[in-house]
């Protein structure tokens, strides 16, 4: 008989119904010499610090740190759990093969080994690896299993990720919370917790440093030399000035000549289409355009991958592997809704940009993208996802988007002046977000006045031509960096902090970002829950608890989001097999002593005196909540 894991009910059933195995028992099903059962994520855990020594037991700064000898795992203490465990050990002794089916990542390899490894299993392992749910990509992975030992370095990497949170997280919570935390009863008992980990504090730290440069910022006022001709405003080359009195002798200078036309320059523009969706890219948008929480879109996603509908949600690149190229025609076939705006590119060949199909960016799973599966009955929040990532889709098999670009230059005297415009020539992979809305309004909405400045269409000039203008000396005031949102720290977090517009230099920041992109999410949650941060409409704002806890930690180990990145980058260099697990583990052990003695040291009276735990009002989830994957 040969045992198949995976690792939720739901996709359980899908599998035995291709499988055979349609008689159900009690935690699995059974047929055509197949069992299929499952976990419910997450079955087992890191042991507890009690659970190597009683001595542990107590918080007391003399036992810190706390590094056992050899970590251990644990059943999680739940009867549903213990008792769907002891169903999969019993199969286990009764089949000859084990199929791991859990959800294709380092996380769900993780769930899965430690499930086999506490059950004792001394069976031949064999892995699925599928990036979708339909049943021909079911099927198909079942034709091409891989052998365990192929995704060791995966396994490997989520290890280290474990322990290293459980080093830090553990340790550097009660270091901080024994020394800093002001105690809340008469008994001396500290329980006002001061939360520390390796991703949250320095997700935290982005947040707090935002604010305070926001507070802090002082604006400043410039006067710019402009000109109005022919209803267009043209910019000098002249500096700008501190105040407007600097400014009248040039003011007077230009209004003293007529405006001449001195150059104009027409050139076209491409605009390639926006690359395929990962996860962060897809959560940053539903923020901006729906006001979907991270979280809430993940869970989002979760639902439309295991409604077959989209395909592996956790996943960090925004490219296609070649061999899912001559799918694709088929797969816009399936996207029923969208067969009108699909009509430009009926009968040709389907476009292939290096940008889209590169198989050397691609490790574990490609780009979100759809399978295909018509969509239906979805809850609202389920069809404004499905559509931003339907339409990406759709668009990078449409042509570029093709701008006419004008800049016109001109003179008053011997002063210079510029402006510059464009009009779409060819709206190309433009016109897939404006058919039927296309739920576009919200980004339109959103363009600031300068960049629709530069949308507008000029008029059309002739060099040599010469007119009356009305120069004057235009306001400047400098504002603030915006408050992060969900979106925009969610990007934080993928670049270690830098502020990165480019699409290519966003991608090679990835390797040093700071968690992956399924637990960034959950990372925000745990903020929200430890009252660290809140939310004032949708910009995310530090609670005084969470300006506090920063303010206190002096290390920057702890919170600085480079240094966390580089931890990061070791990490998937581990699962690529480019680093070694253990010298991983034994720079946390360090960096872990090197905090505590920091800490010990200390000879201030530091403390944190009020910590409110106010979850964040939750809405109603639009589906059933996936597991829930968090670092510590």
């Amino acid at each position: 008989m040969i045992l198949c894991i995976t690792e939720k009910p739901s996709v359980g059933a899908d599998i035995a119904k291709i499988l055979g195995a349609e008689v159900r028992r009690d935690g699995y099903f059974e047929g055509n010499d197949y069992c299929v059962t499952w976990t419910f994520g997450h079955l087992c855990e890191l042991k507890d610090p009690a659970d190597y020594t009683p001595d542990w037991r107590r918080w007391s700064l003399s036992a810190l740190p706390m590094i056992p000898e050899r970590f251990g795992i644990k059943l999680k203490d739940d009867k549903g759990i213990q008792h769907q465990f002891e169903v999969i050990e019993r199969l286990i002794k009764r089949c000859d093969k084990v199929i791991n089916c859990g959800d294709a990542g380092q996380e769900g390899e993780l769930i899965q080994r430690w499930v086999m490894q506490k059950a004792g299993c001394d069976k031949p392992v064999e892995r699925l690896w599928i990036s979708s749910l339909t049943d021909e990509s079911i099927r198909e992975g079942f034709q091409h299993l891989k052998p365990q030992k192929e995704l060791e370095s995966l396994y490997i990497a989520g290890l280290c990720r474990a322990i290293g949170d459980w080093i830090l997280g553990i340790n550097a919570t009660r270091l901080y919370t024994l020394k800093y935390a002001q105690r809340q009863d008469g008994y001396g008992q500290n329980n006002n917790v001061l939360s520390v980990g390796r991703v949250q504090t320095p997700t935290l730290a982005l947040v707090v440093n935002r604010q305070k440069e926001i507070e802090n910022f002082v604006p400043t006022t410039t006067y710019e030399l402009r000109t109005l001709y022919r209803d267009v405003t043209f910019t000098s080359n002249v500096k700008a000035f501190k105040t407007e009195e600097e400014g009248q002798g040039k003011l007077k200078e230009a209004a003293e000549s007529e405006f001449e036309v001195t150059e104009v320059t027409k050139k076209k523009v491409k605009e390639a289409p926006p690359r395929l969706f990962d996860l962060t890219s897809l959560q940053v948008e539903a923020n901006k355009k729906y006001g979907l929480s991270a979280d809430e879109t993940l869970k989002t996603i979760q639902a439309l991958y295991e409604k077959k509908l989209t395909t592996y949600p956790r996943v960090d690149t925004t490219y296609l592997t070649d061999d899912v190229y001559p799918k694709c025609g088929s797969i816009l076939n399936g996207l029923g809704y969208y067969q009108e705006v699909l009509k430009p590119i009926r009968g040709k060949k389907l476009l292939k940009s290096k940008k889209v199909f590169d198989n050397s960016k691609v490790t574990d799973h490609h780009a979100i993208i759809p399978t295909g599966m018509p969509a239906q009955m979805l809850s609202k929040p389920e069809w404004q996802v499905y559509d931003l990532v339907a339409r990406r889709f759709i668009s990078v098999f449409f042509p570029d988007c093709v701008f006419d670009q004008t800049q016109i230059k001109g003179k008053a005297g011997k002063i210079e002046f510029k402006a510059s415009g464009k009009r779409i020539a060819e709206p190309g992979w433009k016109s897939v977000y404006d058919w039927n809305n296309g739920g576009d309004k919200q980004a339109k909405d959103d363009v600031s006045d300068d960049a629709k400045d530069q949308e507008k269409s000029l008029p059309e000039f002739v060099k040599g031509e010469k007119g009356p203008h009305k120069p004057f000396l235009g306001k400047k005031t400098t504002t603030p960096p915006s408050y992060y949102t969900e979106g925009t720290l969610l990007k934080a977090m993928e670049t270690a902090g830098a502020s990165v517009d480019d699409e290519e230099l966003r991608e090679a920041l990835k390797a040093n970002g700071i968690g992956r992109p399924s637990t960034r999410a959950a990372i925000i949650e745990i903020l929200y829950k430890r009252a660290y941060i809140r939310k004032q409409g949708k910009s995310l704002r530090a609670t005084d608890a969470g300006i506090e806890l920063i303010g206190l930690i002096k290390e920057e180990l702890l919170k600085s989001a480079k240094l966390t990145g580089i931890w990061e980058g070791r990490l998937r260099a581990i699962e690529r097999g480019d680093y070694s697990a253990a010298e991983f583990i034994a720079q946390q052990k360090g960096m872990i002593n090197e905090i505590t003695l920091s800490v010990l040291r200390d000879p201030s009276n530091r403390r944190i005196t009020q910590v409110v735990e106010t979850a964040k009002p939750k809405k109603k989830a639009s589906s059933k909540s996936s597991t829930s994957k968090t670092d510590k």
